[in-house]
């Protein structure tokens, strides 16, 4: 895929992130990679011309959280997201097995939050010798069967397996289901493209910078790409040299290095999200030793700290999951001690105090806006009375806080329109918004979107959408926040640029 030397979009109206955008439509010209003019009736002799015809421009989506590897996996696996409850799910995957009944099975997408406690004997029961590996929505854990066990190196438990331990076994799943290829990778970044996502922070387990040259040299990259490392990658990451922001060779400039990711604490999903206060309600692990009242930390205090160290010391950001408050709190005194730079990934519970603490440090919150839909019930039945402290978008923007939207897609679809709808209204059904006090306006969502960028003007990256409609012309009054989350959600991508040359 070869850039053209200039393109010229047409007659395009800037949609107006800042309020600084002219009504009336421009010609905009890339060169490159960069916006290097914006007036009426550009000169177009030898410029690849594309016609808006009136049709909206702004800057890129950008997604902050994704595992790609996992979200172009899912493309190929049982699909769980339907199932409520374990007998639905075993029977889903005996149906599978009746069909091929050789054929190992791995599904995703099942909410296990308040189901009762399963075991590895019933589903042993269902699958018998064909390995089986059903993981969970939120990808904090797997219901695995013998089989699969001995495949995946796993001692043997009669329980799914959580948490660290998962993490360290999700690698391994190639064993059972074949490798993601440069095809899936290209396919899943085609489909981010149509909805206008110019970029994204990969923070899949098992990758590394080098991995995306090999990707880039099999066709498998489209667009920018943040690419993560974890604890397990640090040293081989620190022995290239590469700081966050440097160009990984061999990528066409297009993926850079991006953060070490640390997971500083479980999900609400699995109970396991670490809080300054108990959980009204334990099950299904209250006879589990290992998932305290309160969840818990996957590292010590100390473990933290020197890991941001290090990250710092060789010039990289750090971003540190964090649901629970209690994880939230820790992981700001070791941003703090450190002077370590990044982000908070979800900080889905984080007290009013943090907010602010946040915004005294710089650090980024990274955010996924579709969580609170599918989180809104289990979160008000084990954090009852918290909810002022969930999701609170406008509390950290009113604090400075930078926010940053994205989807964890395969936890949630990848899908920035979801995620701004999502931040707007606050509700997936009938019911009013939940926390509607945080929510956000169309122009605050959009401004979590773009990585940053504003409304389109010259020196602008040339990473741009071109839009069928305006996303800032809501239909109704001001306070109809369903009606602002229908028309986010009808946006329809017509064109997407990356680094100046049109992906779709």
């Amino acid at each position: 895929m070869t850039a053209p030397t200039s393109t010229v979009i047409r007659r395009a109206r800037l949609v107006d992130l800042d309020g600084s955008a002219e009504i009336d439509p421009v010609d905009v010209r890339l060169e490159s990679g960069r916006v290097v003019a914006l007036a009426r009736d550009l000169a177009t002799a030898g410029a690849d011309v594309v016609e808006a015809d009136g049709r909206w421009l702004m800057p890129g989506l950008w997604d902050s959280h994704v595992h790609l590897g996992q979200w172009a996996a899912v493309l190929r696996r049982l699909d769980a997201t339907s199932v409520g409850s374990p007998e639905e799910l075993l029977a889903l995957v005996g149906a599978r097995l009746r069909g091929a009944p050789e054929s190992p099975v791995v599904s995703w997408g099942h909410a296990a939050g308040a189901w009762r406690a399963v075991t590895t004997r019933e589903l042993d029961a269902v699958t018998g010798r064909t390995p089986t590996v059903l993981v969970s929505g939120d990808v904090h854990q797997a219901w695995v069967n013998s089989a699969a066990q001995r495949l995946l190196d796993l001692e043997w438990r009669d329980e799914p397996v959580r948490e660290t331990e998962w993490f360290e076994a999700y690698p391994l799943l190639e064993r059972i289901t074949g490798a993601v290829s440069d095809h899936d990778y290209r396919v899943v970044q085609l489909e981010a493209a149509r909805l206008g996502v110019v970029g994204l922070v990969d923070f899949e387990f098992a990758t590394s910078p080098h991995d995306w040259a090999v990707r880039h040299a099999g066709g498998g990259g489209l667009l920018r790409v943040r690419c993560a490392t974890y604890a397990i990658g640090l040293d081989d990451v620190l022995a290239t040299g590469l700081r966050s922001g440097d160009a990984v060779p061999g990528t066409r400039g297009l993926v850079t290095m991006g953060p070490l990711k640390i997971i500083g604490d479980g999900s609400l999903n699995t109970h396991t999200a670490w809080c300054c206060e108990p959980y009204a309600e334990s099950e299904p692990y209250a006879d589990d030793a290992r998932q305290p009242h309160h969840g818990a930390a996957n590292l010590e205090a100390g473990e933290l700290r020197d890991l941001l160290r290090r990250a710092t010391d060789a010039g990289l950001e750090v971003a540190v999951h964090a649901i629970g408050d209690r994880a939230a709190a820790v992981s700001l005194e070791a941003f703090e001690v450190t002077r370590a730079r990044g982000s908070l990934e979800h900080a889905q519970l984080i007290r009013a105090e943090d907010v602010q603490r946040m915004a005294r440090l710089g650090i980024r919150a990274s955010v996924q806006p579709a969580h609170l839909l599918d989180d809104r019930d289990l979160s008000e039945s084990v954090w009852p009375g918290r909810g002022g402290d969930c999701f609170p978008f406008r509390r950290m923007l009113s604090a400075g806080v930078d926010l940053r939207f994205g989807s964890d897609a395969p936890v949630a679809p990848l899908d920035p329109w979801t995620a701004m709808a999502a931040a707007v209204h606050r509700s997936a059904d009938v019911r009013p918004p939940w926390g509607g006090e945080q929510a956000l306006t169309v122009r605050e969502a959009l401004a979590a979107s773009t990585d940053g960028w504003s409304t389109v003007e010259i020196g602008h990256p040339a990473d741009l959408v071109l839009l069928d409609d305006d996303p800032l012309a809501v239909p109704g009054e001001p306070e109809d926040t369903a009606a602002a989350a229908a028309h986010l959600r009808s946006m329809r991508a017509v064109g997407t640029w990356v680094a100046g040359t049109r992906v779709v």
